[in-house]
């Protein structure tokens, strides 16, 4: 387990030095000290929960969020974690996990997804594209 641990910081570490630089918004952080609202019509936050870091629900997630980092970005998603039931966060008080959950939220605030297990990139970039906010960006970027 400890093995997978690695891996999933190891592939946090180039994300954090990228924002250390300035260069890109961090785009997976923790969950405990943020509020859904501070990324209304900005960006769509992704929210994992699970009741342990240990949880294999909780590193099989992450894994396919790392393997799609572009197509994540490009939706102007924000993937935050929340793995400590006892701490009471914010996101848990909002949101209501019980044990491991992926919550989509939209840009808009609203919850437009909730699952209980693992959702890849591709399932979700789909989900996404359906919204008619993210339809507007892709016209307004192709300069329609």
């Amino acid at each position: 387990m400890r093995a997978i641990l690695s891996v999933v910081m190891a592939g946090f570490l180039p994300l954090a030095a990228a924002a250390a630089d300035g260069s890109t918004p961090e785009l997976i952080q923790p969950g405990y000290d943020v509020a859904l609202e501070d990324f209304q019509w900005v960006q769509r936050p992704v929210v994992v929960f699970a009741d342990s870091p240990e949880d294999p629900r909780f590193h099989e997630q992450m894994e396919r969020l790392m393997d799609g980092i572009e197509a994540l970005k490009e939706r102007d998603v924000v993937v935050l974690t929340d793995t400590d039931p006892a701490a009471r966060s914010a996101l848990r008080k909002k949101l209501r996990p019980r044990g491991f959950m992926l919550v989509l939220v939209g840009k808009d605030g609203g919850v437009k997804l909730r699952k209980p297990h693992p959702w890849t990139v591709r399932e979700l970039s789909r989900t996404i594209d359906k919204f008619p906010e993210r339809q507007r960006e892709v016209e307004e970027r192709r300069g329609g």
